[in-house]
Formats: C-alpha cells, structure tokens, sequence
C-alpha cells in the first residue's frame, strides 16, 4: 500500500475537513503580539536567575561566568530565527509537532512529530516543575519549617539514577501546579487579565533589585575577575558549556507564542516578532539583574554560598545585604522577606504560562490523529484543551518528587536531543524541498543560525560532566516512543480519530 493510500486512510478528505471545521468548536484567534510577548516573558523569566547566579559563578570560578550569559544570549537568538520562520509559516496549535510532520513528510514526518511528543510527555511536566521545586524553596524562607530534610530515596534505572524525595516542600510544589491547573481553567481571552497581573509581578521584582544594585552596589565587584580567569584551557572550555547549560535553561521560553500559533492574530507578524522581542528584552533583565547581585554581594561571597540554603533565598540574602547598613538587620529581614515572595510569584507566573503553551500541543497531535483522541477535546463550553491540561498537570505533580538538579538536567538534554536538533535539521531541509512555500518571515543570514544552534547545543550536551547519563536517558525515551509508534501503526487508524 502506497503512502498516500495510507494517509488518506488515516486522514479525513477535504469535505469532510471542510464540515468538521463548520460543526467542531475552534481555537478562536484572540493572542495579539503584546499578549504573546507577555506570555512569553512569563515563561522566560521564572525562578532560574533567583537560584542559578551562584552555580553559574560556581562553573569558572568568578564573574567570567557572565560570558555564558551573553553567549546563552546568542545561542538563543540564533535559535529564536529558526522558530520565528517556522512559526510564521506554520502557524497551527503545536508548534513543533506541526514543524516536523512539514519538514520530514511522510511516515518519518509522522514519526518524529510523534516522538516529538512522546517526549513532551516527560520534557514539558519537568518544565513545569522546576519552577514549582524553585518556588518551595523560597518558601522555606518564610515558612521555616518547611525546610525539614525530606526522605530520600534513589532511584536507578538501566544506568539512570535519580534522587527522588519526599517532604513538605514536595507538596508545596505539587500545590503550586494545581493551582496554576485551576487558574487555566479557562479560555484564551479571560487568561489575559490574569497574565497582565503576573506579569507585573514579574517586571517589579526584577526592577526592585536592578535599582537596589544601582543604589547600594560597587560596579568594581562585577568585573573583578580572578587570575587567569580567561586562559583557553580545558578548564575554562568546560566551565563555560557548563554556564551555558544554566544560561540556556534561564532563557528557554521565547519560543511559546509558536505552541499557541493557532490563536495568533495576524501570526506571520506577531510570532517571529513576539520570539525575537522576548529574547532581547530578556538578555537586557538578567543581565542586568546578575549585575546588580554582583555588585552588591561580590564573587567571593556568592561562590561560598554553594550550599542549598543559600541558593533557596538568593535574592532575599541580596536585599539583607544591602539594606542592613541603612535600616538594620530587622528591617532588612522583612525586606528580604518579601523579595522572597516575590520571588514565589514569579516563579508561579512562569509555571502558568508553561502549562498554557503546552496544553495545545497534545490538543494539535490529537486533532491530527496522531495521538489519543480524548487529548483533542475541547471543553464543551469553555473552548479550551482541558484533558491535555490536566493531564500534563498531573504528570508534573509525580516531577516535583525528584531534586531540581535532576530535573533541569533531564529536561535540557531531552529537548536539545529530541527536539531542537531535529528541527535545526528540518528547516534547511524544508528549504530544499519548498523553497516556494510562503514565508512571511525568512530567518536572517540562513544557514548561519540553525548551523550555530546545533554548535552550540552540541557543544552543552558534550561538555557536561556526567553527560553520558542523560543522554541516556534521552536514548531510552526515543527507543521506547519509536515502539509506541509501531504498535499504534500495526493496530491502524481505529484508535487515532479525533472524537469531538
């Protein structure tokens, strides 16, 4: 049986597409290029810069770690090109599951878009509980007594091992993804208020520590580097991938507008200028917010404080610091305090933002018949993917069990292996094969940007310590959704069809 014979029995005719768009409800396309960017900035900026400074100093050895905050910078723009025309070109609910059916075509376009999900599965939960393991421990730093050492158990798997844990910051975590879960109960437009709100928080947060570096900080201590601090040796070489991976898991997010590309206005405009937008505007915060803590705390003191306490309550250590000599310790504390719950609300915000984007992916993958039906439902009043909502959501609440290193870990080496080389290589060769297909926005300098993505995610994958373990990890996940496939594909279509 040939391919098209196939697809066409998998895949309803153009009538039948034709009466399934006039009777079945639709995303309604309400996201306006301020609402993408908002949402973007969301996902972007969580709790990352307010735990991560001390382990990104940590990786060289001083204030030379910024180098991987302007080369993270980079990458991500070089990265942020490729999404931009994919997105303009293909503006669906879905983002890269739509990408790579296009890209690849066929029985391998079909597979990759579905291994591109299966590892959604795993890679997006994860996500979400970063930022929800960063919000508990802040939390502990109002509510001491959440700081209880949790019981801990390792878990070991075919050469994976991983920390898996059990204490009160646990639940807290797994509160805060419900309660983002309750929050998007709801359609694209009442989401809007809600993500303005959050956003605010965001922007105030990072706002108050610039100014409080401006304030009460010494320029001199950002630029004191070390003896030798930039000697091109191994050291310095594996240092920085290893600041680059930090980097990199802070930047992640400018490419959300792309899983919301079917509720886009005008979306050949608003996404690449939505994903090119958040990226710059993104580089100039943390910049600015490391700057500030650099300024205030120093090198030297940060690079003492490795220890998780202190990587809990950066920001609130950052405003002691600085307002004690002024206000005393007291006051100070407060201060500190409420940077901390600041803190908590960013981290939130992010977390919202993340199970927004990726709900619609599996919602895509459904309506496609390339994933179980019950994920391409609507809800019956509220028009949004509520089963890929909460289902996404549950799996994150079993992520918040396990330590955040792991977490970060696994989740940046999944994406880089399962998702992004396999769309860095798809789009030159979308190129080839379509050179006449419409693209509102063409990515500049091409092929320059998806060759120095693939680079630089290469070089942060190789350069780890301990890489072997996650890429692992990623190997087990593409054997195990490639053998899903094939038994989908030897069971045949029955199974796969969209029920509205």
């Amino acid at each position: 049986m040939t391919t098209k014979n196939r697809q066409q029995q998998t895949q309803p005719s153009r009538d039948t597409l034709g009466k399934m768009e006039t009777a079945a409800p639709k995303l309604e396309r309400t996201l306006t290029l301020s609402g993408a960017v908002r949402l973007n900035l969301l996902d972007m900026i969580g709790v990352g810069p307010f735990i991560t400074l001390p382990l990104l100093l940590g990786a060289m050895g001083g204030p030379q770690a910024m180098l991987g905050w302007i080369l993270g910078a980079l990458l991500a723009v070089c990265d942020g090109l490729v999404w931009a025309e994919l997105g303009a070109a293909m503006p669906e609910a879905g983002g890269t599951y739509h990408y790579l059916g296009e890209m690849f075509r066929g029985r391998l376009g079909r597979l990759l878009s579905f291994l591109f999900l299966f590892q959604l599965c795993f890679s997006a939960p994860l996500s979400v509980a970063s930022g929800c393991i960063g919000l508990s421990q802040y939390a502990t730093y109002l509510v001491p007594r959440l700081a209880v050492s949790p019981v801990i158990h390792t878990l070991r798997l075919a050469g994976y091992s991983a920390v898996f844990s059990v204490g009160p910051t646990t639940f807290v975590a797994i509160a805060a993804v419900v309660l983002a879960v309750i929050l998007l109960y709801r359609n694209l437009a009442k989401v809007r208020v809600l993500s303005i709100v959050l956003l605010s928080a965001v922007l105030v947060t990072i706002a108050w520590a610039v100014v409080v570096g401006l304030m009460h900080g010494h320029i001199a201590q950002v630029f004191a580097f070390p003896p030798h601090a930039f000697v091109p040796n191994r050291a310095f070489f594996g240092g920085l991938g290893s600041a680059m991976l930090i980097a990199t898991y802070d930047y992640w997010g400018y490419y959300n507008v792309t899983f919301l590309g079917g509720e886009a206005r005008d979306p050949g405009r608003t996404i690449p200028r939505a994903v090119l937008l958040s990226i710059g505007i993104v580089a100039m915060l943390y910049l600015a917010l490391n700057a500030s803590v650099l300024s205030v705390i120093g090198a030297p003191q940060l690079l003492a404080a490795q220890n998780l306490e202190a990587r809990r309550a950066l920001l609130s250590q950052f405003m002691q610091v600085a307002y004690a000599p002024s206000l005393g310790a007291h006051d100070a504390t407060l201060l500190g305090k409420l940077a901390a719950l600041l803190v908590m609300v960013t981290a939130f915000a992010s977390v919202f933002s993340l199970l927004l984007g990726y709900s619609r992916i599996p919602y895509a993958a459904a309506r496609d018949g390339n994933f179980l039906a019950a994920f391409g439902r609507l809800h019956p009043t509220r028009r949004f993917p509520h089963v890929s909502l909460l289902v996404l959501g549950a799996i994150a609440c079993v992520c918040c069990f396990f330590s955040l290193a792991d977490v970060i870990a696994a989740l940046v080496v999944l994406r880089i292996l399962l998702q992004f080389v396999l769309q860095h290589i798809g789009v030159m060769l979308l190129r080839l094969r379509r050179p006449e297909m419409p693209r509102p926005f063409r990515l500049w300098l091409y092929p320059l940007p998806p060759l120095f993505a693939l680079a630089g995610f290469g070089y942060i994958v190789v350069s780890r310590p301990n890489f072997h373990r996650e890429v692992l990890l990623a190997v087990v996940v593409a054997i195990a959704g490639c053998l899903v496939f094939a038994v989908r594909s030897a069971m045949g279509p029955s199974g796969s069809e969209v029920r509205m």
